[in-house]
């Protein structure tokens, strides 16, 4: 039997330009673990998150029908983290489990930036709701990075109408 080689970067180049039936073959003949790309590859946009999770845009649309923007960001924003987290919940009971947000500092009109004063002696705080941390400190930064504007910003600030 005659043994064909084949470059990586070639197959993998076949696989994108190839059609659904022409993917296949390409899987089942080399592995589809060859043409799995990391999740930051696959995540380019908010409509890469929805594809990522089987959402339908349209369905995603429909159930945010009358929230307000940052009600809309709040969910957008759950799905970003357990789209890029790959299944990877936090395990709050383990502290030395390492868990990442993405971190801003917004400034304003009136010089103070994202911040507050207090002036009690106690106080509890939470940084970001539970269920928007990232397994990795890259992949906080990257999704802080890319949605800072389509969805961190209408989730952290209420923007004059």
């Amino acid at each position: 039997m005659e043994t064909l080689q084949i470059n990586k970067k070639d197959a993998i180049k076949a696989h994108d330009e190839a059609g659904p039936k022409s993917k296949q073959l390409l899987e089942n003949l080399l592995g589809k673990a060859v043409f799995l790309k990391s999740i930051k590859e696959r995540i380019k946009s908010f409509d890469d998150v929805l594809s990522e999770l089987e959402i339908l845009r349209s369905d995603f649309d429909l159930s945010n029908h009358g929230l307000e923007s940052d009600e809309v960001a709040y969910r957008k924003a759950k799905l970003v983290a357990k789209a890029l987290n790959e299944g990877w919940n936090p395990d709050w009971s383990n502290s030395n489990e390492y868990k990442y947000f993405p971190w801003f500092k917004m400034g304003s009109p009136s010089g103070v930036g994202f911040s507050f004063s207090d002036f009690v002696y106690w106080f509890t705080f939470s940084g970001v709701g539970s269920r928007l941390a990232f397994k990795s400190a890259d992949l906080a930064y990257y999704a802080g990075e890319l949605f800072e504007q389509e969805i961190y910003r209408p989730l952290m600030i209420i923007e004059a109408a």
